[in-house]
């Protein structure tokens, strides 16, 4: 059955199974998603299932609805599509992997008017859609190499717009653990392809360390970098790929 994840700086802070034919996502307590966030309109989107596919359409937000990082009114959604709301807060379109199990989100009595972003912000999100390469020039391709610690893989090629790193089985980087029990967290960290380049975040601040420094909040990736999780060191690298 698919699911929608509710994410919040990258960690999932609720999972909702799609088991009825249409979800409103807004701040008011009515919708099927309630975000308690100023930037997020009273009814902001719905996902609706139409034929064997289900469409994101936006409501007239305020700050708009985007579909891996481009603005959109309505858009198909595919497995692993990240639906955006202007705000840290996402929803990740799962059709068949089953979901981590999260903690449930607490609602707040939402207020009644909607926070403006400035044009600048709404500009910044906006070029996330049209800041791709020019026509003819290679795309660059992201990949990590495992030099110590391999669970699985020796090399991963990053092809979503996001890679997930810990100990989980459902990450797409696993990681070895430390320590006399070989701990580490389920999720430690994630890397981003934005139009800046390939962004590592920290999941649990300060665990990841990145040429040797902890990073806290996030960092962007530079060919050849170095980073250490747990008991895994691996290597950041970029590629040329096919021609856009």
């Amino acid at each position: 059955m698919p699911k929608l994840l509710l994410k919040f700086n990258a960690a999932v802070i609720k999972e909702y199974a799609m088991d009825k034919p249409s979800f409103t996502i807004g701040r008011k307590p009515d919708n099927d998603v309630v975000i308690d966030n100023p930037a997020v309109s009273g009814h902001h989107c719905k996902i609706s299932l139409q034929g064997d596919t289900f469409y994101v359409e936006d409501l007239e937000s305020t700050n708009g609805t985007y579909v891996n990082e481009k603005r959109i009114m309505k858009a198909g959604l595919h497995h692993n599509d990240v639906v955006g709301l202007a705000t840290k807060h996402v929803l990740v379109f799962m059709e068949d992997k089953p979901a981590a199990e999260t903690a449930p989100v607490q609602k707040a009595p939402a207020a009644e008017a909607t926070m403006m972003l400035s044009p600048e912000k709404q500009a910044e999100m906006a070029k996330a859609g049209t800041a791709s390469a020019g026509a003819g020039q290679p795309e660059k391709v992201g990949g990590l190499r495992i030099l110590k610690g391999v669970v699985s893989n020796p090399e991963y090629e990053l092809k979503g717009m996001s890679t997930y790193i810990g100990k989980s089985d459902r990450v797409q980087v696993q990681i070895k653990g430390t320590g006399l029990f070989g701990s580490a967290p389920e999720v430690a960290a994630s890397i981003h392809r934005k139009p800046e380049g390939f962004v590592l975040k920290a999941v649990q601040s300060g665990y990841p360390v990145v040429n040797g420094s902890t990073v806290a909040d996030q960092v962007v990736l530079k060919d050849g970098d170095i980073i250490d999780c747990g008991g895994t060191t691996m290597q950041f690298y970029i590629k040329e790929g096919a021609a856009a």
